[in-house]
């Protein structure tokens, strides 16, 4: 049985069993968070480096880093196909003109299947969804929005810069026009009791656009703001044990359709302050599943979600 919908497993139903794997590309982007449009030094908790490949390296041209990306890949895992991923910063921050640039010349390997894109939801407008939208007539094209919480008291306290308006207004923007919606969410930000960030898996179950989601712990790591914080006065962050059990109560509230690309994080053990959880990525993984199976439950158990329009201006009402 398998007791959640793992991106895994939706690739390759939609790309006829071929192994996927996604191809890491640092295009250069910065953030309106860290060049002074809205801030300076991003959000509290950012460090690219504490998840961004050693094999990453924005010197390189686009094309010269997918080759090398699906070089190493293709090796190491047996995989033919790819996503070209846009990973640091936020990826939809340049003009549309040279956005087009690159993300063409990411699609023109013919050995890759379309693009994941991480961005804000501040950060896209009608002219660049319209480029999305024309590139999704010919490619797999998803677009991963950084909202982290529902939440106006979190979104303050990490420094993010926007509201939860924009992340409706960008759900309504994309919805509707070829282009896969994904949402990321962080676990653990101190302003959230756990209930709280548990109902956020039954409030963005209600957005019925949203397909996919990254869901992990709040990591504290080094040469950030949050770590500086931490380490002056600790917070509260969660134990091995305690994650384990949490991912496996947020599935259970989340919509059984949601594909889950991700369920934890593992920054780099030299920059990460805490938690420090002394376990591989395997291990985690294999940890949810075996608790998933113990209790004899799966995404989507107790969820009540019905579809929501982000037509709808009012939307869910976070605190």
């Amino acid at each position: 049985m398998f007791r959640f919908n793992s991106f895994g497993r939706f690739a390759k139903a939609r790309f006829g069993g071929r192994r996927l794997q996604k191809v890491n590309i640092d295009a250069g982007f910065t953030c309106p968070n860290r060049d002074g449009t809205l801030g300076f030094g991003g959000c509290v908790y950012c460090n690219n480096d504490s998840f961004r490949p050693g094999v990453c390296r924005p010197v390189l041209p686009v094309a010269r880093q997918v080759e090398e990306g699906i070089a190493y890949l293709g090796g190491r895992y047996k995989a033919d196909l790819f996503l070209a991923y846009f990973q640091p910063f936020t990826n939809t921050y340049a003009p549309v003109e040279e956005l087009e640039r690159l993300y063409r010349e990411a699609l023109a390997h013919p050995h890759v299947a379309g693009l994941a894109i991480g961005t804000r939801p501040d950060c896209v407008d009608e002219e660049k969804i319209a480029l999305l939208e024309r590139l999704a007539k010919s490619h797999f094209i998803l677009v991963e929005y950084g909202l982290q919480s529902m939440y106006e008291k979190s979104l303050r306290f990490i420094e993010r810069g926007h509201g939860f308006d924009a992340f409706i207004k960008a759900v309504g923007l994309t919805a509707g026009r070829g282009i896969h919606i994904g949402v990321h969410l962080i676990a653990g930000i101190p302003a959230e009791t756990r209930e709280e960030t548990l109902s956020m898996a039954e409030r963005i179950s209600e957005f019925s656009p949203v397909g996919f989601l990254k869901l992990h712990q709040l990591q504290v790591v080094k040469d950030t703001k949050l770590a500086r914080s931490y380490l002056d006065h600790p917070f509260h962050v969660f134990g091995y044990e305690e994650y384990i059990d949490f991912a496996v109560d947020f599935l259970e509230r989340l919509r059984p359709d949601i594909v889950i690309q991700r369920l934890f994080a593992t920054a780099p053990d030299h920059l990460l302050v805490a938690p420090r959880w002394e376990a591989d990525r395997h291990r985690i993984l294999r940890d949810i599943e075996a608790r998933l199976e113990r209790r004899d439950t799966f995404q989507g158990r107790l969820s009540r979600a019905a579809a929501f329009s982000p037509a709808d201006s009012e939307g869910p009402k976070p605190a």
